[in-house]
């Protein structure tokens, strides 16, 4: 398997996860999040298939968003002196993998490439947090893989707020 970046001259292969929101948003979004400088999506392909992908873009965990007992949580993560109103993150802001690559632990080896590359490449900018605005449903499957809630009634619709402390990536 290869991980590409999405570029606006590649030419996309079907996909499907069983989800029609996210299959639509790789069909008919990506390449206008990329060309308006919104988010970079990133595929999964198993030779001419597409695997699974994701796509970030830029966030903040910001006080005035998280109930108080969180927030002090997250600023414990650093020294006094860097008690700020809100701290940079990169979000997550489609994850998906092909009802072909189910029950694989594909979704696992996907958020473990995510995290390193986001550990080990940081380009220009410096960030703390990964966030990702879960499924209910998929709540448990981003908890086992290091997410924490950031509280209950973050629950949005259909989604709970979640966020992952980038630093607690160990070194390969």
């Amino acid at each position: 398997m290869e991980l590409i970046q999405l570029t606006s001259d590649y030419e996309m292969k079907p996909f499907d996860c069983g989800d029609a929101a996210l299959n639509g948003f790789l069909r008919d979004d990506a390449k206008l999040f990329l060309e308006t400088r919104l988010a970079k999506t990133y595929l999964l392909c198993d030779g001419d298939e597409i695997a699974g992908y994701y796509c970030l873009l830029n966030d903040k965990l910001s006080k005035k968003d998280i109930a108080n007992s969180d927030w002090r949580k997250i600023k414990k993560l650093f020294p006094h002196s860097k008690h700020f109103g809100s701290y940079p993150a990169v979000k997550l802001g489609r994850f998906a993998v092909s009802i072909h690559y189910r029950n694989q632990g594909l979704g696992k080896k996907m958020l473990s490439i995510i995290k390193r590359r986001l550990k080990q490449d940081v380009g220009d900018s410096q960030f703390r947090f990964l966030t990702v605005d879960a499924y209910l449903a998929a709540v448990p499957f981003y908890e086992k893989n290091g997410f924490k809630r950031l509280t209950p009634t973050q629950e949005q619709g259909d989604t709970q707020a979640m966020y992952f402390d980038i630093n607690s990536v160990l070194e390969p």
